[in-house]
């Protein structure tokens, strides 16, 4: 079996099925931080990462359709912010009125 680095922002899976990120990586204390799709968080050792991989127990993998899992997301407030108060298509509106024209957002 291969061994591939840990790369912040990859994919990867265990043998036994759990999904995963890396969100950090510390080379000089040789450790990796992975973050479950359930958003749980774990540090292992640099050569347990390169052991594992070496055995196949890591795998690269794709990220999840639904990556937000891991993501403390709020998924009501997101909704809020798509409701154009003071959003981007305000800023279309103010941006096509010109300078000449009178502001009449409110």
């Amino acid at each position: 079996m291969s061994t591939h680095p840990p790369i912040i922002g990859n994919w990867y899976c265990l043998r036994a099925g759990a999904l995963f990120e890396v969100v950090a990586l510390d080379e000089a204390s040789g450790t990796v931080e992975v973050q479950y799709f359930d958003g749980t968080l774990e540090e292992m050792e640099l050569d347990d990462w390169h052991a594992q991989c070496a055995t196949g127990d890591i795998e690269e993998a794709e990220a999840p359709e639904d990556w937000t899992g891991s993501v403390d997301i709020d998924t009501e407030a997101d909704a809020s912010r798509s409701g154009n108060v003071g959003g981007i298509d305000d800023d279309r509106r103010l941006n096509a009125m010109g300078p000449d024209e009178p502001d009449t957002l409110d």
